[in-house]
């Protein structure tokens, strides 16, 4: 993945936790009906030149249309 900053290649597969405790960040959104809410746990890409963080999901974005 190429940083959109400054075009280096960026450090993929990192993990993101909320400082102080142990569980980390989810992505959802809520769809009509009951039972209908899409989550997933996003990872993170940081860049080694100019410090830009970015968040993705790895597979199963397409849940989300």
């Amino acid at each position: 993945m190429k940083c959109t900053q400054c075009q280096s290649e960026m450090v993929t597969d990192c993990g993101v936790n909320v400082e102080g405790v142990m569980y980390g960040i989810k992505i959802f959104k809520k769809s009509k009906g009951l039972f209908n809410k899409v989550s997933e746990k996003p990872k993170a890409c940081v860049c080694p030149n100019c410090g830009y963080v970015a968040f993705y999901i790895d597979n199963n974005y397409k849940k989300f249309k």
